[in-house]
């Protein structure tokens, strides 16, 4: 039998459980980052610990937060193949929009292209900040900030957002990286 559609008698979920995890039970000694405490606050410990963090398996991407309830979402890979320096700047730029959501901005807010986007510059402005307590360069700050969804023009125009200078010669975007 077939559905006025044309498809064969099947059923397909459409809302299913995301298996969701502490962020503590994973991510050990965040609560005690002096950068995580400036995005928390004194509620860092209580932030930390109601954070929940979803892993997935897809080959390509790295992290981002839900719009829909704000919760981290992981991706294995990257956790296991990724740069560790870039792993750990990207959780410090992720707390930032988990932050925000929290505070009822708009994350995915289209009306600015990604790299003039108010909360966006916000949590870059955090992971450089970062970045060069733990003695990167602005070459390497704008290394880091090469993904795969900005073009040259557009990663140049985030540096220059962020304060951060640009080299004379660059390599290659990083890779893909959900946001």
């Amino acid at each position: 039998m077939r559905d006025s559609f044309g498809l064969p008698n099947v059923q397909v979920p459409r809302r299913v459980p995301i298996v969701k995890h502490v962020f503590i039970d994973y991510f050990k000694g965040f609560e005690k980052v002096g950068a995580v405490r400036e995005i928390f606050g004194d509620a860092t410990d209580k932030f930390l610990s109601e954070l929940q963090v979803e892993f997935f398996s897809a080959r390509i991407g790295y992290m981002g937060v839900s719009d829909e309830d704000g919760h981290l979402i992981v991706s294995a890979n990257y956790l296991k193949d990724g740069d560790l320096r870039s792993i750990y700047l990207d959780i410090i730029h992720e707390l930032v929009h988990v932050m925000q959501f929290r505070e009822g901005k708009r994350l995915f807010d289209e009306s600015y292209e990604y790299v003039e986007r108010p909360t966006e510059l916000e949590a870059y402005g955090h992971a450089v900040k970062e970045a060069r307590r733990l003695g990167m360069s602005d070459d390497e700050i704008f290394e880091y900030l090469k993904v795969m969804w900005l073009n040259e023009d557009e990663v140049h125009r985030l540096a220059k957002n962020i304060g951060i200078g640009v080299p004379q010669k660059s390599g290659p975007a990083r890779g893909v990286r959900i946001h």
